[in-house]
């Protein structure tokens, strides 16, 4: 199956490429959308859309109390920062965008990103100590526990400062050893917030001093959950885009493999002989390139929509979890071990059905094959209710495996979503613990939920495709199967040519023949030469191996034993092409094809001139009533020819065959279903022009009127040359064809002829 695929995958290469690239930047896009979410809850609403960790613009006297918890080396970077601007040296633009600059002297940001970043570590617990004196001396919610140690400290300090003295006077006469044991002290319970609490509670000091500038921190909001929910809408429009190109390309690619497989099934199918066919059943052919290839087809879309782009999402999600820091992965290990094991359960039941699903799906074509072609006999014996209950047999085995196959597969659905909502509820739990001891935001909780279901997501898609890849790589195989059939008969690596010299003489050389599989020859040590100009007629009594015989020259058939040649050349030796373009043939059992009267005769002859086809109509005796049609030879000619009787699919036949003007000539029992007169005319015409041309003539009947007057009569018995002479040489010395002759013929008719 995967060999197949490759193989025809190859020549869309570039295309292939192409998807595996678009669905790279849709996964891309798939996954930016929660950190997305995560930032609009996190950022745009929990912290007021302040995103960064350091204040563009401070006023001064916040600016002095961050300097208190500070060490020398922050200190200068601080100051080597900011600059600062009060309201005579600040431009216009600075005093429209700080309105309070005229109450107080502004310190404002001006450094480059990378001391940017040494900023953040510098200024982060200071800002939130400044934060919690100021809250804690104004009576508010701190970001310290009232009842902690830290927070009882200072709020006895504050109860003993003197009247017109605050916390930070208080503390800017301690010595600088002091405020930095006490910012030690308080770092400890302030990093156990965790990183995501404290950068909140950074956001919300750097809220508070831009409201007290005069900054509309509603604006800045609002600003910044717009802009985050035009990009998520960008990502989602890209995702979309990919998602139809994705679809566009690989529906052309399955379509093309589709074509180029059934082209090479049906090309390896025209090769097939007679023993291959055998093999092969007509409806099973059938089958295989149609609902097989379209099996292999559908699943070649999933896996370039589907099964490529599931482990690129999953993978990715679950690389995102893991940078998150988030202490909940043992939940992913968890759920991807719960639905490996339902996969595998569920597919284990459900496999060996599939393979039974195509069995039957012959057996249901080969069943309705049999009813249609055999229609008029079943009406005629009246066992319509028999076939009814065939059908019906079969028809019910399918229903049954589908439904249960259908069933099981079915159960997948319910039980992935039970396990989906309950991780959801898992993560919702545990993360709510950690969101309570200040380890997570609400925004990393909900990117989390979503990072899980899309690893879920991912391992859904792919099981719900492995639904389909089970009875696709069955149906694969059977394609394969006959794509790598070994042909019996093979042209020769070097082939000879047949001479161009007029005539062909036909040998069989202690010819024997078995078919594949048999135990028994059907032939037994023939010989005999049919010459140019002449009629080799053949008969003998039903099973006698007439029709092996001559199917032997077009090698339908090779032979066991003993050689077949022509003009001395050994047909092996020579190219099937070439030796079947010398032959015209004319099976048993008239074959005409859906189209016109014109476009069957010319199907020998492509380029047959109207008046060749009207000269071979005359030689079939088939003019007078093609010429009596409203659309005389554009008169359409129904699949297999139903609309014309039997005599007349047999005379068009033959006239197909005369239109070819081949060097060899094989009636397979062609007259049967002619009357007497007709038989007659028509041999007599075909007589004239096959020695006017020299064409080799083998005829194979069962009446004796169609070849007494052939120049030779092979009488075959078991298989085996019983007689061999003229009409009356065999009546006097051929007791087989003494029992035929008289059978059907009287003793004087016999004589008179």
């Amino acid at each position: 199956m995967i060999s197949l695929m490759i193989k025809y995958l190859k020549p869309f290469t570039l295309s292939v490429i192409a998807i595996i690239a678009l669905l790279f930047v849709q996964a891309q896009t798939e996954l930016a959308l929660p950190d997305f979410m995560s930032d609009i809850i996190n950022t745009g609403i929990q912290t007021g859309g302040i995103s960064e960790s350091v204040p563009k613009a401070i006023r001064q006297s916040e600016f002095d109390k961050l300097l208190l918890f500070m060490n020398e080396e922050e200190k200068a970077a601080l100051k080597q920062s900011y600059r600062l601007v009060d309201n005579e040296s600040a431009t216009a633009e600075e005093k429209e965008s700080y309105p309070k600059l005229t109450d107080e002297p502004l310190y404002l940001l001006d450094t480059s990103e990378e001391m940017l970043g040494k900023l953040e570590q510098y200024t982060a617990e200071p800002s939130l100590l400044v934060m919690s004196f100021d809250q804690l001396a104004q009576g508010e919610n701190s970001t310290l526990d009232k009842n902690s140690e830290e927070a009882k400290k200072i709020t006895e300090m504050l109860e003993a400062l003197p009247e017109g003295m605050n916390i930070f006077d208080a503390l800017a006469l301690m010595s600088e050893e002091q405020r930095l044991e006490m910012r030690e002290e308080m770092s400890a319970k302030l990093t156990a917030m965790g990183d995501s609490t404290m950068q909140g509670a950074v956001a919300a000091f750097i809220k508070s001093e831009y409201e007290a500038i005069g900054i509309d921190t509603d604006a800045l909001q609002n600003s910044y959950i717009l802009n985050a929910g035009a990009k998520m809408l960008g990502m989602s429009l890209l995702s979309a885009v990919c998602a139809v190109f994705v679809g566009f390309f690989a529906s052309k690619i399955a379509a093309g493999v589709g074509k180029h497989m059934r082209k090479d099934v049906f090309q390896k199918v025209e090769s097939f002989t007679n023993a291959e066919f055998n093999r092969f059943s007509t409806a099973s052919l059938i089958t295989r390139n149609t609902n097989d290839i379209q099996q292999v087809q559908m699943v070649i879309v999933m896996f370039l929509r589907i099964i490529i782009y599931a482990p690129i999402i999953g993978i990715g999600a679950l690389l995102k979890v893991i940078s998150s820091g988030a202490s909940m992965t043992w939940i992913i290990a968890l759920v991807l071990a719960v639905i490996l094991g339902m996969i595998f359960t569920i597919f284990m039941i459900a496999m060996p059905k599939f393979q039974i699903i195509q069995k039957l799906i012959d057996r249901l074509n080969l069943v309705m094959r049999e009813f249609l072609d055999g229609m008029s006999v079943i009406r005629a014996f009246n066992t319509q209710k028999h076939e009814e209950e065939k059908f019906d047999k079969v028809n019910t085995d399918i229903t049954k495996t589908n439904l249960f196959v259908n069933r099981t597969m079915s159960a997948m659905m319910p039980m992935m979503m039970l396990v989906m909502n309950g991780v959801a509820l898992l993560i919702i739990w545990v993360g709510g613990h950690q969101i309570d001891a200040g380890s997570m935001q609400i925004g990393d909780i909900m990117a989390f939920i979503q990072y899980t279901m899309q690893i879920i997501m991912a391992f859904l898609m792919i099981s719900m495709v492995a639904i389909m890849v089970p009875r696709a790589a069955v149906a694969g195989v059977r394609v394969k199967e006959v794509l790598d059939c070994e042909v019996s008969i093979q042209d020769p690596a070097q082939p000879k040519h047949l001479d161009n010299k007029d005539g062909c003489t036909i040998t069989f050389d202690h010819v024997s023949f078995r078919y594949p599989g048999a135990e028994e020859d059907v032939l037994h040590d023939i010989s005999f030469s049919a010459q140019p100009g002449k009629t080799t007629a053949f008969i003998g009594s039903t099973g006698s191996g007439k029709s092996t015989l001559i199917n032997l020259v077009p090698r339908f058939y090779d032979v066991s034993e003993g050689s077949v040649t022509i003009n001395d050349l050994n047909i092996k030796e020579v190219a099937q092409e070439e030796l079947r373009d010398r032959i015209g043939y004319v099976p048993q059992k008239g074959i005409l094809f859906s189209g016109t009267i014109a476009s069957n005769l010319r199907y020998a002859k492509e380029d047959a001139a109207q008046s060749e086809l009207e000269f071979a109509c005359e030689i079939a005796q088939a003019k007078e009533f093609v010429e009596s049609k409203p659309n005389t030879y554009d008169e359409e000619i129904s699949q297999g020819g139903t609309n014309v009787s039997g005599g007349q699919k047999q005379r068009l036949s033959i006239a197909r065959a005369v239109v070819k003007q081949p060097d060899i000539y094989i009636f397979d029992d062609s007259f049967s279903a002619l009357d007497f007169k007709t038989d007659a005319k028509l041999r007599k015409a075909l007589n004239e022009l096959t020695e006017k041309t020299k064409a080799t003539v083998l005829v194979v009947a069962q009446r004796i009127s169609s070849i007494m007057n052939a120049d030779t009569i092979i009488v075959l018995d078991k298989g085996r040359i019983v007689g061999n002479g003229t009409h009356q040489e065999l009546l006097k010395n051929c007791s087989v064809y003494q029992e035929i002759a008289y059978s059907q013929l009287s003793k004087e008719e016999l004589e008179n002829e």
